[in-house]
């Protein structure tokens, strides 16, 4: 009879690595890809430095391979490399600015002309019933790469948020970002997918 077992005994402590690959009732979804996101591996050492900024660095290379759906005149849509949810968009100004007072009427009047057409344009692809739209301005208010302003355009849908979040840390993804990126572009009003 072990110590805990006992009447007003200890707990017994266990070392968790002593039972690693010991089967139990737990089911577990891999996502080792997230990795790539906890380690920061695409963010940049300095990010007030826009040549290491991914969202100055996006619009510099092909919409294919920067995941970029749409460019405007002073701002553009492309879609989030580690999405909270399927079609999961960022509509960033090009200019290297971190706080929304900062932008001019131009890049909000185009932030807000991106953001309405995205929701249209996912809606007619992917019939998402509703969006979280946002901005997270600073390190504090949760932006990974705060010194370059994005505003998130989730798509939601009834029951997309199940047990896998909450239970497995797990999001199913069910379309490749490269199609969805495809889809979102030929849907453009005036898009082609190129």
């Amino acid at each position: 009879m072990s110590p805990a077992d006992q009447p007003g005994g200890e707990p017994a402590l266990e070392d968790a690595r002593d039972f690693a690959g010991v089967p139990d009732d737990t089911q577990r979804l891999w996502t080792p890809h997230r990795m790539a996101y906890i380690g920061g591996e695409n963010k940049p050492e300095d990010p007030h430095d826009d040549e290491q900024c991914p969202f100055c660095a996006g619009p510099r290379r092909r919409d294919e391979d920067a995941l970029i759906v749409h460019r405007g005149r002073v701002a553009y849509a492309i879609l989030n490399l580690y999405p909270y949810n399927s079609g999961h968009l960022l509509v960033c100004p090009y200019r290297h600015v971190s706080d929304y007072t900062e932008l001019t009427e131009e890049e909000v009047a185009e932030v807000a002309e991106i953001t309405r057409t995205a929701m249209t344009v996912i809606r007619a692809v992917s019939g998402a019933a509703g969006f979280n739209l946002g901005m997270n301005q600073g390190e504090v208010a949760g932006a990974g790469i705060a010194a370059h302003l994005h505003q998130h355009v989730v798509p939601r849908w009834a029951g997309d948020a199940n047990f896998l979040p909450i239970v497995g840390r797990t999001k199913a993804l069910p379309i490749l970002l490269a199609d969805t990126r495809r889809l979102y572009a030929e849907a453009w009003p005036g898009g082609d997918g190129a």
